[in-house]
């Protein structure tokens, strides 16, 4: 081919390309179809829901009470696990609680709002209400923990009144047990418990309260888990909260709470964490079978879920589905 033909030729096909690519250039994209409002889904609205651990019906009764009155999930469990405080059949929290080896009714509480504020007590004499003055350590002062004597007083400036913790009944059983003094562990409510309670209110926010005097005849200024943030409870708005009961020592040592709820945030459900946990506790004490450990959860859908190494172990679940006393699977059949 002649180089003049060959050039012309290459300048036609070069003109034909830029046309082309013009065109597709300005060619006019077709608009989406508009979906009306109306057709697109949206999520279905979080409604109230309050549990706790064991079968606390009045507790939960309480706190359900407050949330479908339109109250927040901090004002629930407080008031919730106050039933259980004040009651003086409950020989495992607040007043009649069972004392230590010296004879003191001892408490520990804490609670945690949805923020991550939280507060505790450990270690407190004289007072019914622990988880109260918890929430006025979260609230009035700039710490988390307050103990023994110096909760007390504090307690006091705050208002709360002195009072006599030990019942007859539980008196005359220390004064029974100090004939042998000897320490036992029982498996569950029998010698220690604690009321753990989380609440989703009608925002959807979380919180969380927990209180105890703790393991019968335990050596003095003995602490669980039962106030410690992390491990007898924890709390975060975005995931879901978790609680404890059991032997506290078990649950300090893995910080059971905070797990089951950093499970959650990767994608376990509330039973799975909870599973999880414990399977983690009986990892450290292969085969053994002495101690009760129970775990409770609620995630941001209002899922819930618990475990526990022995069966026994039952939680409150109160929500518009209604008021049931759920019993959960366990790592020993």
């Amino acid at each position: 081919m002649e180089r003049r033909k060959f050039l012309k030729n290459s300048s036609l096909s070069a003109a034909g390309l830029v046309s082309a690519s013009t065109l597709v250039a300005c060619k006019t994209e077709p608009k989406p179809e508009t979906v009306p409002a109306a057709t697109i889904p949206t999520p279905a609205p979080i409604k109230p829901i309050v549990v706790c651990t064991w079968n606390f019906f009045k507790a939960s009764e309480k706190a359900w009470e407050v949330l479908k009155s339109g109250g927040n999930a901090l004002d629930a469990v407080e008031q919730g696990v106050m039933v259980e405080e004040a009651d003086e059949t409950n020989e495992t929290v607040g007043k009649g609680g069972r004392p230590d080896r010296d004879g003191n009714v001892t408490l520990d509480a804490c609670i945690m709002d949805k923020d991550g504020n939280c507060g505790s007590v450990v270690c407190m004499q004289n007072i019914v209400h622990p988880v109260s003055v918890a929430r006025k350590v979260m609230e009035e002062t700039p710490h988390i923990i307050l103990a023994g004597k110096g909760a007390e007083k504090f307690a006091y400036e705050q208002g709360f009144k002195k009072e006599d913790l030990l019942t007859e009944s539980t008196r005359k059983q220390y004064e029974e047990w100090l004939k042998t003094s000897k320490y036992e562990t029982t498996i569950n409510i029998e010698n220690h418990d604690t009321i753990g309670m989380l609440a989703i209110d009608e925002n959807g926010d979380i919180a969380g309260a927990c209180t105890t005097s703790g393991m019968a005849y335990k050596v003095a200024g003995r602490v669980g888990d039962s106030p410690i943030i992390g491990a007898g409870l924890f709390i975060d708005n975005e995931v879901g909260g978790a609680t404890a009961t059991g032997v506290g020592e078990e649950v300090i040592r893995t910080v059971g709470s905070f797990l089951i709820v950093e499970l959650m945030r990767q994608g376990k459900s509330p039973q799975e964490a909870c599973e999880e946990g414990v399977k983690r506790i009986m990892k450290k004490n292969e085969g053994r079978k002495d101690f009760q450990i129970g775990f409770l959860a609620i995630n941001k859908n209002g899922e819930t879920g618990g475990y526990c190494v022995h069966p026994g172990f039952t939680y409150r679940e109160y929500s518009d589905n209604g008021h049931e006393n759920r019993e959960v699977v366990s790592f020993y059949e």
